[in-house]
């Protein structure tokens, strides 16, 4: 018998992005999928096919999963839940999976719809969307009732059952403004889920500081009803306001939490599986990615990767985690990448950026054990970086560096901008 399991669908690159006063170049997006790639994540919602500054970004990267480079995750867009949305999403893009979004709650039915729609047009345009993305032969359909922590009950079973029978492959529960806390989700998304039997995708955010526990908390309840549970998440929280759920925290609370890990004492983590694929030991490197593109250092409490996560000072509790790390550390910091001594440069350093000259650049590379055949190469390269330069404002990073070299035609169609 198949058991149900939790996957983790990270929105980085669509809620995260729309951080106020923060935002990712396409390059940084584009490695940013590439870090979740390797990271084992199922998902990555990774923009929005209908704004058209998106639209060779988007299909670039669409290109790296037919050439089998982003693989396994699954690439989806995001659109509001009506027709011409999704039509003009297949117009300027390839995406083959799309999340319809449209606000189910009474409050956001008046406030943003200004008594002009009902909740009969809710249903009917978000069924009118979903037959026409059905019709095109879209792979996953994900169906988005934004506010749906602020919707009653009976209309979220009621749109939930209406996406389903129009072809929804899942549902998610917008927790948008951060208002359950772990138990009202659970109670909520537990009848939800028993009696649309779907699979659920949590959407929280972290307005009263509570997005990890409603998160894990609401795919428990999922669990519980017998369907699969999706998990949405940031790379170190970023999001809209204060922020989404953080990724690693998630991830530490599904493996080591009481009430989820089969080491709590009970047969628990045989029940609520976290996808197998996840590779815990890519946490630091994607977190200092993040923290370095968003320009937005990580906390220093931040779980499992802040500069105090593993550090101890009191003489009790220095003691007893010399004698057993287990005394005061639940997890090791070597699961999560770290351990290993990193280098500063304090001497001289050649970088390469927008005003980058031929001698300076093969410098770089020639560091980064890259070779190139012959002159012509080297200068539609350094071309290349110094338009990445241009785009995010920052040194590039090695990763950078080499995917621009490895994929120089990819990496043209990212930075390309058609106003």
């Amino acid at each position: 018998m198949k058991k149900n399991k939790i996957y983790i669908i990270d929105v980085t690159n669509r809620d995260g992005v729309q951080t106020s006063r923060l935002g990712l170049a396409k390059l940084q997006k584009t490695m940013m999928n590439i870090l979740l790639n390797d990271m084992g994540v199922f998902g990555s919602e990774f923009g929005f096919p209908v704004t058209p500054h998106e639209t060779n970004y988007l299909n670039a990267n669409l290109k790296l999963a037919r050439k089998g480079f982003l693989k396994p995750i699954i690439l989806n867009g995001w659109v509001r839940a009506i027709k011409e949305d999704v039509k003009r999403a297949l117009e300027l893009t390839e995406v083959e999976n799309l999340n319809l979004s449209i606000s189910t709650s009474e409050q956001m039915t008046r406030g943003k719809f200004l008594g002009k729609k009902t909740r009969d047009d809710i249903l009917r345009l978000m069924t009118q969307a979903l037959d026409y993305a059905r019709k095109r032969k879209l792979k996953i359909i994900g169906v988005n009732a934004e506010d749906a922590s602020r919707t009653d009950i009976p209309f979220l079973i009621k749109f939930a059952k209406a996406a389903k029978d129009h072809g929804a492959d899942r549902i998610r529960y917008c927790d948008t403004l951060g208002y359950d806390d772990p138990f009202t989700i659970y109670k909520r998304i537990k009848v939800l889920a028993s009696e649309v039997k779907l699979p659920i995708e949590l959407h929280c955010h972290n307005d009263l500081g509570m997005v990890v526990a409603c998160s894990v908390a609401g795919a428990k309840a999922a669990i519980d009803a017998g369907c699969d549970a999706y998990i949405n998440t940031t790379v170190n929280g970023m999001g809209e306001r204060a922020g989404n759920a953080d990724l690693i925290s998630v991830i530490l609370a599904l493996k080591y939490s009481s009430g989820f890990s089969a080491k709590g004492g009970s047969a628990s983590g045989e029940k609520y599986i976290l996808d197998e694929k996840i590779k815990l030991d890519r946490a630091w490197k994607i977190a200092k990615y993040a923290a370095y593109a968003f320009k937005v250092p990580i906390p220093i409490n931040q779980p499992g990767v802040g500069a105090n996560a593993f550090a101890h000072e009191s003489g009790i509790h220095a003691d007893g985690a010399l004698k057993d790390r287990r005394n005061y550390e639940l997890y090791d910091f070597e699961e999560l990448g770290r351990g290993e001594a990193e280098a500063i440069e304090t001497g001289r350093q050649i970088t390469a950026g927008e005003y980058s000259g031929i001698k300076g650049f093969r410098n770089v590379y020639e560091k980064l054990e890259i070779k190139f055949k012959d002159e012509k190469e080297a200068v539609k390269i350094l071309d290349l970086v110094r338009y990445a330069n241009v785009h995010t404002q920052q040194p590039l990073t090695n990763d950078e560096l080499r995917f621009i070299a490895r994929f120089p035609d990819i990496a043209k169609e990212i930075f390309t901008v058609n106003p």
